[in-house]
């Protein structure tokens, strides 16, 4: 790891992103083509209904897939957390319980879409012109969901696994045979839509059974059946750390759904009826996203390299390879707009012919629709930007904005005011604006940029070390912010003997990491609200797991060694196994924390009783995401005190004496 991490801070940037981004691009661009092959053979063999139906049908689709990505990169996370703490056998457990909810989820949907299939195609926009290819294409598309499904959730687990390769080989082995399949299907069997359906299915049965005979293949953990016993509360933290796939999956449901209804209810009212517009603009959209691949892979393969460059304040290197990922990204656009102003009627022509309406709105809809595609090499570029140096917030800003908070409402307003052309020109509205957002944040960021050298320094011994005690003790101390915990903790350790770590973690860490110490001490302990949606683009560990992870290793590290008191940090949950700790929480009422918070950081009343709750937010969610618990909870804890009822020398002393009586573990 840190050959890797050296590389990542010494490596010339060009070398970096072409070494990391390559593998992106190919995964991406396999999947944007595995949804494309079918509109291809559909469009020539069958003619643009077929692709009609193909796209009222689609979504079903991003539904199921939404789930398997959750639940997949979920088990991803989950499985590298656990493999973090050295827990083997709860890794093992999350990846199990993770194909079983899987399969679960994929049988329940894989019903639901052949029960209710009529009235969902109805939901994403289904005519009657395109109803029978429709019911077709869907019911053969969901007898195969399953298949596909639990092959997804397997393909990222097998990446979190170690094996890449492997998750990629049978990724474009699916893909391949899809593509050798459909033309046998459609024009030798001459079976139409169903063909297409049954050979895309088939292509995903064999990168299911690929990825399932990987379990017995499993690197860093064994699976039994013990692992695939199905607990609640696993299941809930798989699920939670893959909810951010799931959210930007269904953004593009939902907006699909807003889309193809559009498309029907003006297209209607236009020369081109409700089939011709459903059809075109959703093969611009694939095309479109063929491109936006290549920048996605590119950003996110450039992920490792801001974060660690970002954390270590070599901010030259950060600046170097933004300015790289931002002007290939909008080469590329530039390139993508070339295309689709210029040779609109080429595009299009490559999924099958039309009537003179049919061409005419494919060229109206490219021209009109991605007339800012340009936009789009800053705006990706910028979200996984900030995802990959830990601001969550403008990271979920620029996921969500151009699909929901910008398009969505585009849609409805210009579509009702200016009808189908209304709706076309919802696309360049939303860029633009989801443009001018990236721009402001991006700048902002980048003032704050600065060349610097991380000074990191080891851990060092903060106690004296007149050891008063017979047996190696570990006091934990967890603490309401501005309750005194900190000092207490000192002050039990001066009483003891003993070390104290608090802050030293982050130098260690930063020794070890690279990575500065202000960066640290920034993102550790701290998960906001919105940090579940910091893994967007494409599925890892966010910063603040890597850093628990860290900080886990050098706390079991430190316990094993010495007697000690760590401040923070879940180090009561960490070393909850061993019998020689003894876990402290203070607390203390609303007034006099903001006492303490006024004379000791010089904030007003106001500023301090928010701060007050926001660092105690931030703790409390950082304490239930890594140990599904809660907080305040007193039986997670030895002693529970109140720093006001004795002031904090005295909670001190009598703690020592509760330690003192408590196994006879200090000499007398």
């Amino acid at each position: 790891m840190e050959k890797e991490e050296n590389i990542l801070g010494t490596e010339k940037i060009g070398k970096l992103i072409r070494k990391f981004s390559i593998p992106c691009i190919i995964s991406l661009l396999v999947n944007s083509l595995y949804n494309i092959v079918d509109q291809i053979f559909i469009g020539q063999g069958v003619g643009y209904l077929g692709n009609g139906a193909t796209n009222v049908v689609f979504p079903l689709v991003m539904i199921c897939l939404a789930f398997s990505l959750m639940l997949g990169d979920g088990s991803s996370s989950y499985l590298s957390l656990k493999l973090g703490e050295k827990k083997k056998e709860e890794a093992a457990k999350g990846v199990g319980n993770g194909i079983l909810l899987s399969a679960i989820v994929a049988v329940l949907l894989c019903a639901i879409n052949l029960i209710f299939l009529p009235q969902l195609l109805n939901l994403f926009g289904c005519t009657d012109n395109l109803r029978e290819y429709a019911m077709q294409y869907g019911k053969i598309i969901s007898i195969g969901l399953p298949f596909m499904m639990i092959g997804t959730a397997l393909n990222s687990i097998i990446r979190a696994d170690g094996s890449p390769k492997y998750a990629m080989t049978t990724m474009v082995l699916g893909a391949v045979l899809n593509t050798i399949l459909d033309p046998i299907f459609i024009f030798v069997f001459k079976m139409g839509v169903e063909g297409a359906a049954i050979a895309t299915i088939f292509s995903q049965f064999i990168t299911f059974v690929l990825n399932a005979c990987y379990i017995k293949k499993f690197k860093s953990i064994t699976l039994n059946k013990e692992a695939f016993q199905l607990k609640l509360n696993i299941a809930k933290k798989v699920s939670a750390l893959g909810i951010s796939s799931f959210i930007t999956q269904m953004s593009f449901v939902v907006v699909m759904a807003f889309e193809n209804n559009l498309l029907a209810k003006y297209g209607a009212e236009s020369k081109f009826g409700s089939e011709i517009p459903i059809t075109v603009l959703g093969i611009v959209m694939k095309i479109s996203q063929i491109l936006n691949s290549i920048i996605i892979g590119i950003a996110a393969g450039t992920q490792p390299i801001f974060g660690y460059n970002y954390g270590a304040r070599r901010f030259d290197r950060v600046k170097s390879a933004l300015k790289i990922v931002l002007g290939l990204s909008v080469l590329i656009s530039t390139f993508a707009f070339l295309l689709f102003q210029t040779i609109p009627d080429k595009l299009i022509s490559i999924f099958g012919s039309g009537d003179e309406n049919y061409m005419e709105f494919a060229c109206l809809a490219f021209r009109t629709y991605l007339l800012l595609c340009i936009c789009n090499g800053v705006q990706i570029p910028s979200g996984i930007f900030f995802q990959a140096i830990g601001k969550s917030i403008k990271s979920a800003i620029l996921s969500l904005s151009r699909q929901i908070l910008f398009l969505i409402p585009a849609l409805v307003i210009l579509g009702s005011t200016f009808g189908i052309m209304g709706v076309l020109s919802a696309g360049p509205v939303a860029d633009g604006l989801a443009f001018i957002v990236a721009s402001i944040l991006l700048f902002s960021e980048l003032k704050h940029l600065k060349q610097g050298n991380n000074k990191s320094q080891a851990l060092k011994d903060d106690t004296s070390t007149d050891n008063q005690l017979e047996q190696q003790v570990i006091i934990t101390v967890s603490r309401e912010y501005g309750s005194g915990g900190r000092y207490i903790g000192k002050l039990i350790a001066d009483t003891l003997g003993i070390k104290f770590y608090d802050k030293d973690f982050i130098a260690e860490i930063a020794k070890e990491t690279g990575l500065s110490e202000e960066y640290i001490e920034n993102n550790e302990q701290k998960r906001n609200s919105l940090a579940g949606l910091n893994n967007g683009y494409y599925s890892g560990l966010n910063n603040a797991d890597e850093l628990f992870i860290k900080e886990s290793e050098l706390i079991k590290k430190v316990a094993d060694q010495e007697s000690c008191v760590i401040i923070g940090r879940c180090a009561d949950f960490i070393l909850q196994d061993r019998k020689n700790i003894i876990k402290v929480f203070v607390y203390s009422n609303m007034e006099d924390r903001v006492k303490r918070a006024t004379e000791i950081y010089g904030l007003n009343r106001t500023k301090a009783e928010k701060e007050i709750k926001r660092i105690d937010k931030l703790r409390a969610n950082h304490y239930k995401y890594y140990t599904e618990k809660d907080w305040h909870n007193p039986t997670n804890y030895d002693i529970c005190i109140n720093s006001d009822t004795l002031g904090v020398d005295k909670s001190a002393e009598l703690i020592c004496e509760i330690i003192k009586n408590k196994g006879d573990m200090i000499k007398i």
